[in-house]
């Protein structure tokens, strides 16, 4: 009988670790559905459009929307983080006032929705409650918040929104606001570049707000100076929710590898986003867009405003051409396309702190990944990739989770501080 020598018993320990935490070479469909179901599966940005209808959003009918109860249970979603969203306009007290409504709108609908599907759906308002609601093996709605243009200047409304169970909040999308600088400067809102110079006094107010009450903060869409200054006053980790990679598509909404090393040093976590245009430079896309939505009305994209150059017929006919193209944008990149970001971003900032993110229903989406329904395909082409099990569980959900819990832990100990002093 041969001796084994030190090395070759290590090497023998080592590789039966190694058995215990990968997935094999070549995976059966079984191991991608078993590792799917066991995963907590999180979408950190979902938008509904102003036409969602809760009550046709059953288990027992698909809908044109990308996500739907039907895909919900198909795609084995198990947190859909729903946005609160409102639509970038001029900053005028009349805008404000619609935007608050359209947001309004939607947080009754989708409270309307949870509320007829008791049984399968519950609402997220902690850590724990994800813990528990998958554990019902029910489908839990997540409220986020985007853009404060609807908030105006009233930084109370935040615990507002709070009481109505918003635990994600950003600042900013296309179009700067009254609370920060966005990565995205309307041009044909008069906005001009670093205007504010980052954040506000009022989003600077905003952030130790946020941090006492337990919401996380989402860094996504923020211009590169209000980003570095959000991670310098909060006092705890942040995510981007929705946000791709500079280093792949050249556009101010990305992140560049700076600005994900930074949130990552935080303690964060990069939500890398399934949407074409952030995903792959194609002339394609960019062609199409204005073709298609602004060219037939006269517009040139980015520099005309819709709404202020259009008649009520006219802007009908953009949003109807917009909505139209929205929901085919994910035909301009590929599930392996959109993976390719996140192998870059996991090799970049580590695999503790990127997970995924879709943007369905305002442009999302890839050939692959069309809708929740399709959420198994990501986890087929991460084993396919060599991904561990474990490894996947943290990109889908675990990430996340951690985060949440550390702004959940932070809030607790800042009110005790605030008690001890009375």
């Amino acid at each position: 009988m041969k001796k084994i020598t030190i090395s070759a018993l290590f090497l023998v320990i080592s590789i039966s670790f190694s058995c215990r935490t990968k997935i094999s070479e070549e995976p059966s469909e079984k191991d991608v559905e078993r590792i799917h179901e066991s995963a907590i599966t999180i979408d950190t940005h979902i938008d509904i459009r102003d036409d969602f209808d809760a009550k046709g959003n059953d288990a027992g009918a698909e809908t044109v929307d990308q996500i739907d109860l039907f895909k919900l249970e198909k795609g084995q979603l198990d947190i859909a983080t729903l946005a609160l969203f409102a639509d970038p306009l001029r900053r005028t007290p009349e805008n404000i006032t619609l935007a608050r409504k359209q947001v309004d709108s939607k947080l009754a609908v989708i409270e309307d929705f949870v509320n007829k599907h008791p049984d399968k759906l519950e609402f997220i308002k902690s850590s724990a409650d994800i813990e528990k609601t998958v554990k019902e093996k029910k489908h839990g709605i997540l409220l986020s918040f985007l853009n404060a243009l609807s908030l105006g200047k009233d930084t109370s409304l935040i615990e507002h929104y709070y009481k109505q169970g918003v635990r994600l909040f950003g600042f900013a999308h296309a179009g700067n606001n009254d609370w920060t600088d966005s990565s995205r400067p309307s041009e044909s809102f008069g906005d001009k570049p670093d205007e504010a110079g980052g954040l506000t006094l009022t989003g600077k107010l905003a952030v130790p707000i946020l941090n006492r009450l337990g919401i996380i903060i989402d860094v996504s869409q923020l211009s590169s100076k209000a980003l570095t200054q959000t991670l310098e006053l909060s006092k705890a980790p942040v995510i981007a929710s929705h946000s791709g990679l500079k280093s792949v598509v050249d556009n101010t909404r990305n992140l560049s590898d700076d600005e994900l090393k930074a949130i990552a040093d935080k303690g964060g976590v990069v939500h890398i986003v399934a949407f074409a245009a952030y995903l792959k430079d194609t002339v394609a896309f960019k062609e199409d867009y204005q073709k298609k939505i602004f060219e037939p009305l006269g517009l040139k994209a980015g520099k005309d405003n819709p709404k202020e150059k259009l008649d009520s017929a006219g802007y009908a006919k953009y949003k109807a051409a917009y909505l139209d193209f929205s929901r085919n944008e994910w035909r301009y990149a590929t599930l392996s396309e959109y993976i390719n970001s996140v192998d870059r971003a996991v090799k970049l900032i580590g695999i503790d702190h990127v997970g995924f993110s879709s943007d369905f229903n305002h442009g999302g989406g890839v050939k692959g990944y069309a809708n929740v329904g399709e959420g198994l395909n990501i986890t087929r082409e991460l084993v396919k990739r060599g991904y561990s099990e474990e490894d996947i569980k943290k990109l889908w959900g675990g990430n996340f989770i951690r985060v949440f819990k550390e702004v959940e832990k932070h809030a607790v100990q800042k009110q005790l501080l605030v008690e001890a002093k009375k």
